[in-house]
């Protein structure tokens, strides 16, 4: 069992993994704001968010999906090493301010965006 779990894992951050080259990739501007990965952070919040509250109330959905969406996919989709990577890279050059805000933004964008999805999720499930 545990070796397909690992399978699982692994294919779902394949996947999230070269999804989140590809949108860093698309994203690229040429300021000093990482903004790909900001992006890419932030939906991943609220995906992740949706997600898990969406199998925790749908009650018959495989744990299995779990571990490939929730944890494979959505896990190496986003990306806290590069977000703390790239803020170190801000105070090094100067960027305080930036710096400040990219990690606050980061943050609070980031735990708003976890509960409009948590709560899309819930009203989707009290609509029906």
């Amino acid at each position: 069992m545990i070796k397909l779990k690992l399978l699982l894992v692994m294919i779902g951050g394949f996947f999230g993994a070269m999804l989140r080259f590809a949108l860093g990739e698309w994203i690229r501007i040429n300021n000093e704001f990482p903004l790909g990965t900001f992006l890419i952070n932030i939906i991943g919040c609220f995906c992740l968010g949706w997600f898990l509250t969406f199998v925790s109330q749908k009650g018959q959905i495989r744990p299995e999906f779990t571990l490939l969406i929730g944890i494979g996919f959505i896990g190496s989709f986003t990306t806290f090493s590069t977000f703390s990577v790239e803020t170190l890279n801000l105070f090094q050059k100067g960027l305080i301010f930036m710096g400040i805000l990219y990690v606050l933004a980061s943050t609070v964008l980031g735990l708003v965006l976890a509960f409009l999805g948590y709560k899309l999720a819930l009203s989707k499930r009290k609509s029906r």
